[in-house]
């Protein structure tokens, strides 16, 4: 058996245990929905007997029951029932009966008794016996609110999470990475860093600070330089658009329900009026409110003309900036660049700091080609790709995702850019060295996504590379061949960093805060000794300021150990310690972030090319021999 099987069957099985658990510790009232198992273990949501929840306190105790019954050595029996059958066992449990009524009437279905007290509904496959795992090592770690099928309008339920291994020395490795994950967590590293805020008043809408901004800028500036070598030239076009483009585009169909609307004007009141019983929200136990509307108080529907959205793709300003005038093969691959702020409105339990929000900014691009620039340019894209993921010292994997069943345009020309697709993966990767999912692909075109490696061994999707034979067509765009024929190009919309928010938290974890000197918001901070110094002081912060080093520096007549320790929780690279000694031979002394390590005597000069050297090659260790 594969590993990954195994680890499916014997996790999915353990969530069998743990709710049978569960089940003889809260008492037959309890109702359990659904126990899938997930990336490092399982979890089952229960709505317990009126009275009762679980805490953290009660983990232990779980666990110790899940032995037991595992200890039991009992008997896993399948069997096939009807639906109605189906329905005559789970009577009791209005969850399973949804789940039942939803699949055909002529559906065959699959129970699985855990010995002869507790049966669930479901495909399986399962262990034949509970001794088959005697060796599993796991661990209840959490439990939390849930929705039955994630719905906020449905039963109040909790979640309990466990993790799943084969030995114990597994399930200790991931608690360690999960430990150390928790204290290189974005969201407080953030905040102690003072690099970004969230508030109520806009929720999923990063504040960046001072130092934040900063930092966003140098992932901004090298990402600039970066392309413009690359032919790439930049655009920005308005953040909200009349709903006609919406619809051009197919987001106003497919999109709408993620997108932030300012409705259009239906009219007018036409005199004083209230309109009573209104929901505060939508939720069903929001307060009534009466609403109070003066005369000519404008009436707003969505569905008027003039309504507009802000927009939460690049796409569409990209299409309508290639329409907007006679295109030819000469000018072909067109490079459209562009940072524009993006909106997407997300369920308030999915935002997570940066890695969800509902506003963010790309490095977006999308470029036009002949379908017979398609490999050279995904060629290009990648090599790019290659440059900024070393960078930043992680790795990645390529996904190639292929045509979908609902795929919309020419079969031929599917075949054809799969098949380049594929030809590049192969010289760049080797046959093996990808994945194919197959069926995977966009609907508008097949697509490589790129899987980055943090210092934790996480995967996270940042870069995608997606070919579009769609939203040409439905923009009606066109360039001139050599021939004199009109022909639509291809798109190739592509991302790197994707999300900069979601980018910025990943490299914050991954570098636990302590950024390469390049992108370190600043990077150098002074402290005089005393204000006898100062004058030396501000002239070593002027000279690295005109070498395009970022400088903070405490002039106060604090005392010097103060000022050090001010400066420290920020994890500045290097701290510059300056007296009467430094001012009389030109030099620094230096105290290198993250060490006792003091380097004296350094001459400025010296000191200064280090850090444009840096700068200038981005990089990713910091220098600690002068």
């Amino acid at each position: 058996m594969e590993r990954e099987e195994f680890l499916g069957l014997y996790r999915h099985s353990m969530a069998h245990v743990l709710a049978k658990a569960v089940i003889e510790l809260y008492g037959k009232e309890t109702m359990y929905g659904i126990g899938p198992q997930i990336e490092d273990g399982a979890y089952y949501d229960f709505v317990l007997p009126e009275g009762k929840s679980i805490t953290e306190a009660d983990y232990k105790t779980i666990e110790d029951k899940m032995k037991e019954i595992i200890k039991r050595r009992e008997d896993w029996t399948r069997k096939e029932v009807t639906k109605e059958e189906a329905r005559e066992i789970f009577k009791n449990n209005k969850f399973k009966l949804e789940l039942i009524d939803e699949m055909p009437e002529d559906e065959v279905m699959t129970v699985y008794y855990t010995g002869e007290d507790y049966v669930d509904l479901c495909r399986g496959p399962h262990v034949s016996n509970s001794q088959e795992l005697m060796s599993v090592c796991y661990k209840v770690h959490s439990c939390s609110s849930a929705y039955w099928r994630g719905d906020a309008k449905r039963d109040h339920m909790q979640r309990v999470y466990f993790y799943a291994y084969p030995d114990k020395v597994q399930l200790k490795e991931h608690i360690k990475m999960i430990e150390e994950a928790r204290e290189r967590d974005h969201k407080k590293l953030g905040a102690q860093l003072e690099l970004f805020h969230f508030d109520e008043t806009a929720p999923g809408m990063p504040y960046w600070e001072p130092r934040g901004w900063q930092m966003y800028q140098s992932l901004l500036a090298y990402s600039r330089n970066l392309q413009r070598a690359h032919g790439y030239t930049e655009i920005s076009a308005p953040l909200i658009n009349n709903k006609k483009l919406w619809l051009i585009s197919g987001h106003w169909a497919h999109y709408l329900n993620n997108m932030f609307i300012v409705p259009g004007i239906d009219g007018y009141a036409p005199a004083d009026m209230n309109i009573a019983d209104l929901n505060e929200t939508l939720d069903e136990d929001s307060e009534q409110v009466t609403a109070e509307l003066a005369k000519d108080t404008p009436v707003y529907n969505r569905e008027a003309v003039d309504t507009m959205a802000a927009k939460p793709m690049n796409c569409p300003n990209a299409m309508m900036m290639f329409k907007r005038k006679t295109r030819s093969y000469k000018d072909l691959p067109i490079r459209y660049s562009e940072y524009d702020v993006l909106h997407r409105k997300e369920k308030s339990g999915q935002m997570n700091g940066l890695f969800r929000v509902q506003e963010f900014r790309q490095d977006d691009d999308h470029t036009f080609v002949m379908e017979s620039q398609i490999k050279e340019e995904i060629a290009d894209i990648i090599s790019i790709a290659d440059e900024i993921y070393k960078t930043f010292g992680v790795t990645y994997r390529a996904e190639f995702s292929t045509r979908p069943d609902d795929y919309m345009g020419n079969l031929e020309v599917w075949n054809r850019a799969e098949a380049a697709l594929k030809e590049i993966l192969d010289e760049k990767y080797g046959e093996d060295g990808y994945e194919i999912n197959e069926g995977d692909g966009a609907f508008y075109g097949p697509k490589i996504d790129l899987q980055i490696k943090d210092a934790l061994g996480r995967e996270w999707q940042c870069g995608t590379i997606q070919l579009d034979f769609q939203l040409p067509h439905n923009f009606g765009l066109t360039y001139t061949n050599p021939e004199g024929n009109l022909e639509m190009p291809v798109v190739i919309h592509r991302a790197i960093y994707g999300s900069l928010e979601r980018f910025i938290g990943i490299i914050i974890e991954n570098f636990n805060g302590n950024f390469p000197f390049w992108l370190c918001p600043y990077q150098v901070a002074v402290v005089p000794i005393t204000p006898e110094n100062n004058d030396y002081a501000k002239k070593v912060a002027d000279t690295l300021e005109a070498a395009g080093i970022r400088v903070e520096a405490d002039y106060t007549d604090k005392n010097m150990r103060s000022k050090i320790k001010k400066f420290k929780p920020y994890r500045d690279p290097y701290i510059l310690v300056l007296g009467a000694k430094e001012a009389e031979e030109n030099t620094v002394s230096i105290n290198v972030r993250g060490s006792n390590k003091q380097i004296q005597n350094v001459p400025l000069d010296r000191f200064v090319e280090i850090c444009k050297q840096m700068n200038k090659e981005h990089t990713l260790e910091l220098v600690q021999e002068m």
